[in-house]
């Protein structure tokens, strides 16, 4: 049985370059979506709940694209024809998603922005689980911590450029940054535009740059891809809770990371920007529209892309860090630095004071998108990668959920919508997930690197 050949370092940025397009997209949403849906009306409370769309999605598409990769051989390959049909309805959504309030006559602009919230969620979650998949396709085992380092770097690149977007445009390029009350800024909206061509260019780079092995090659390497079947239409879903059931005892160890992790984020990208306009500029709960909540609001796009640029340079770092402290280590660690940042906005009255935290948050946002997935790859099956990864997902959409059901109403009630309650929560949240990492099994730990 041949061996998987190893790639050149041009080769593995190729087949990942996709990735930078649809974090720019996803970053624009982090850093604008509460923004966007809080002008149109919603309350801080229903935040998490319009949110709700992006887990909810991920949960149930992932895992069906994961499934249907595995079994899918065309001319376009096996996982490209998933990167580009997402990639075209992601850039659609990025498009219609600002511009919502035109469509006000016939539906509340706030349940179009959401429904668009929605279909961009999807569309990134088709295009986004192949590309994990792919990783583990091409390379061999000794080069998938560098192959998902590499993702982290072009992950952080388009997430450093998607945050920092509206500020630029409203500060360095004179695009006005303030709107009518109910309107979106045209700084915000043209940051949108943007965002679906890089998207999509990003894409389409990966698609014409990256040939992946033919069903003969896949043999060889002992990578059979799934047949598929042709019984029961419900054979799929079958199967999918099958193999849900016969998951790795590493998948379900690091399942429990993921779910704290993944906790903890989903409440930092929901509550930031209502969080800093209170605590830090001292804007009431109900300030949606104000030149300085646009400023603050602005301003964490900046903090987002600060800890994003942070995580794609601390990237580097962890092929070797790794080396020296085990893969375990290096997560649990950078885990901790996140939570101290993330506990550290409460004591901060600067905002440029908040870049210190950003940096923290940076060190374990690069180790949640790849030490996982090295850790995981190992214990998986070849032929049943993409359904792994897949399912793998949702370990982070749970989370996602229970907090945008239950997260806002505790802001709300609990703590009289003061959003910094929901960072703190987050951060209890980050350090159980680093000391949930010890009890995790890294069987291939040592061939990784």
């Amino acid at each position: 049985m041949k061996k998987l050949p190893r790639l050149s370092t041009g080769q593995i940025w190729n087949m990942s370059i996709g990735f930078l397009g649809i974090q720019f997209g996803f970053a624009l949403q982090n850093a604008n979506a509460s923004r966007i849906l809080q002008t149109f009306g919603a309350d801080v409370e229903h935040l998490s709940w319009f949110w709700l769309a992006a887990p909810i999605t991920g949960m149930i598409i992932q895992p069906i694209v994961g499934h249907y990769s595995d079994r899918t051989w065309n001319r376009f390959g096996r996982r490209r024809p998933y990167f580009l049909f997402g990639a075209i309805f992601t850039a659609l959504a990025l498009i219609f998603m600002p511009n919502s309030g035109a469509l006000a006559a016939f539906i509340p602009p706030m349940f179009v922005g959401a429904g668009m919230l929605m279909i961009m969620d999807a569309s990134i979650n088709i295009s986004m689980e192949p590309f994990r998949a792919l990783v583990a396709d091409k390379l061999p085992d000794e080069q998938r911590t560098r192959g998902f380092s590499i993702q982290t770097t072009l992950i952080g690149i388009g997430a450093v450029a998607g945050s920092w977007l509206t500020y630029v445009l409203a500060e360095w390029m004179g695009v006005s940054k303030t709107a009518a009350p109910g309107e979106v800024p045209p700084n915000v909206i043209i940051s949108f535009y943007i965002g679906a061509f890089v998207l999509l260019a990003a894409i389409i780079w990966t698609v014409v740059s990256t040939k992946e092995y033919s069903p003969a090659q896949l043999k060889e390497f002992g990578l059979s891809p799934q047949e598929k079947k042709t019984t029961k239409k419900t054979s799929g879903l079958i199967q999918i809770a099958q193999d849900f059931k016969a998951m790795p005892k590493t998948m379900k160890q690091l399942g429990l990371v993921q779910f704290f992790s993944w906790l903890a984020l989903f409440g930092m990208w929901v509550f930031t920007t209502p969080a800093i306009a209170q605590h830090v500029y001292h804007l009431p709960a109900n300030d949606t529209s104000s030149e300085i909540y646009n400023d603050a609001a602005n301003w964490v796009g900046i903090l987002f892309g600060i800890y994003n640029g942070v995580a794609a340079i601390f990237a580097f770092a962890l092929p070797a860090l790794s080396k020296r402290i085990s893969r375990k280590g290096t997560h649990a660690l950078s885990l901790a630095i996140g939570a101290i940042g993330l506990f550290s906005i409460y004591f901060i009255s600067n905002p440029t004071m908040l870049i210190l935290p950003m940096i923290a948050i940076g060190i374990a946002w690069a180790s949640i998108l790849s030490m996982p997935y090295a850790m995981l790859a190992g214990s998986l099956p070849a032929a049943k990668m993409g359904i792994y990864m897949g399912l793998f997902n949702f370990f982070i959409t749970a989370p996602q959920i229970v907090n945008g059901i239950f997260g806002g109403p505790i802001v709300k009630r609990v703590f009289d919508s003061q959003a910094i309650y929901a960072l703190i929560i987050a951060a209890v949240s980050l350090l159980i997930a680093a000391i949930s990492v010890v009890f995790v099994q890294d069987k291939t730990e040592r061939s990784n690197y």
